[in-house]
């Protein structure tokens, strides 16, 4: 099942094609919701962003996020409550642009026989903005420890020196750090 949104109302696209008409209480809420302010968020969107489709594509994102979140707002709150979850998918939006533009700029200079087939890129451009926010997830002195330690190659003791802590908070950090990306590709820790 794939929810879609067409004019504010909610519609179930079957793997057949059929689409049927979700309605519910909660969702004459959601209706609401999109047809008072879903043009006032395009606009705002098309501003902070300066790109139409963004705008767009960023507009329906809100809507399915807040959709997914099962809870309408008051609408005293709607237009605050949107732009807090907008601002979060525009953040997204640019740290995922930024990741784009260093692996292609990485990649631009490899030989034509070396380079990556752009299926190969979208995957892997997919696989460092999941470790992003991975990483971005962990808290910073054992986000710190971890690249200090895999990336710099630099020994437990001299990530201690450089954060100021033990040798021992240092283990710990990078094991924690481990533990959590062990659970974020395999989905647990242990």
């Amino acid at each position: 099942m794939r929810i879609i949104i067409i004019n504010g109302a909610l519609r179930d696209h079957a793997a057949s094609g059929n689409m049927g008409v979700i309605d519910s209480h909660a969702q004459r809420g959601f209706r609401a919701l999109y047809n008072d302010h879903h043009g006032w968020l395009r606009g705002w969107l098309r501003k902070k962003l300066g790109n139409a489709c963004d705008a767009a594509d960023l507009a329906h994102d809100t809507y399915l996020r807040v959709l997914a979140s099962g809870t309408t707002p008051q609408p005293v709150d709607s237009r605050r409550y949107l732009t807090q979850i907008a601002n979060g998918l525009v953040i997204d939006l640019y740290r995922r642009r930024h990741i784009e533009s260093a692996y292609l700029d990485t990649v631009r200079y490899l030989p034509e026989a070396a380079a990556p087939s752009p299926e190969t890129r979208a995957l892997v451009i997919e696989a460092l903005c999941e470790i992003d926010a991975m990483l971005d997830r962990l808290p910073a002195n054992a986000r710190t420890a971890l690249l200090l330690c895999k990336l710099d190659g630099l020994t437990y003791r001299e990530i201690a020196a450089q954060l100021g802590v033990s040798v021992s908070s240092v283990e710990k950090y990078v094991t924690s750090a481990l533990r959590a990306c062990y659970a974020a590709l395999y989905g647990s820790a242990s």
